[in-house]
């Protein structure tokens, strides 16, 4: 999988995200999915910058926007001024592109 378009669709379809995705890529399926505990759990998992990052943009998600600018400090990543979703779909395509 290498577009956005290609992620949504898997996110439409399908029931689980791929097993061989990371875990800040599965954190942001389940986010799609609406499932925000699961993709909470999932973003802290290996305290990855990448994980920081979708764990920022859940908080901000979810209106908590002082640990919002926490976890974006822990990513090395400004805070968004895009919408929520506009921005989970930037982290998506970062994730899918590196």
């Amino acid at each position: 999988m290498t577009t956005l378009q290609d992620f949504l669709e898997h996110c439409r379809q399908e029931n689980e995200p791929d097993t061989a995705w990371s875990a800040p890529l599965q954190a942001l399926w389940y986010a799609e999915k609406g499932k925000w505990d699961r993709a909470h759990t999932l973003s802290q998992q290996g305290d990855l910058p990448e994980g920081a990052w979708v764990h920022a943009n859940l908080h901000r998600e979810e209106g908590d926007l002082s640990n919002a600018r926490y976890w974006y400090g822990r990513a090395g990543k400004p805070e968004s001024d895009a919408g929520i979703e506009e921005e989970r779909h930037e982290i998506i395509t970062q994730l899918l592109t590196s």
